[in-house]
């Protein structure tokens, strides 16, 4: 499933995608209801990200009768990951281990998941280096600043 080309969006806009991502395809009435219980919103509110999430691409409209439906091409699954690729993207390629160690300490894990989780970690460990490369230009993080310290304190 591709990705849609705008992956940024709002926490409101978040709200209405798990709605539709949750039903599959929606009306603005069933989006309504479910998120003036969640979020207290008015109905004109709501339309408004819908409308936002149309023009991004984000979402289908079909008509059906004197109503809309709307579904989406992109699952949530894919949707997160392409965030994070982008999320990863401008992340020096030094930090993006800390990162994923942080995403771990913070998440909520079954032992399937913990299990699917440490099959990957063997497999990285057979491809494993002491230091993964710098991929910054100079300014842009502190490897090359404290690679020169290290050097300085080695001479």
């Amino acid at each position: 499933m591709a990705v849609a080309a705008d992956t940024k969006i709002t926490d409101s806009e978040w709200e209405v995608m798990r709605v539709v991502w949750a039903n599959q395809e929606v009306t603005s009435k069933e989006i309504i209801d479910v998120l003036e219980q969640k979020k207290a919103w008015k109905p004109a509110t709501t339309k408004t990200f819908i409308g936002r999430l149309v023009k991004k691409g984000m979402l289908n409209t079909k008509k059906d009768g004197n109503r809309y439906l709307y579904s989406t091409d992109v699952s949530e699954v894919a949707f997160v990951k392409a965030m994070f690729n982008d999320l990863f993207d401008n992340v020096c390629d030094r930090q993006k281990g800390d990162v994923v160690a942080y995403l771990l300490s913070q998440i909520r894990l079954s032992f399937a998941d913990v299990e699917k989780i440490t099959t990957i970690l063997t497999e990285k460990e057979t491809e494993a280096v002491d230091l993964v490369p710098c991929n910054c230009l100079p300014g842009q993080c502190h490897c090359k600043i404290i690679k020169e310290e290290n050097d300085h304190e080695k001479n």
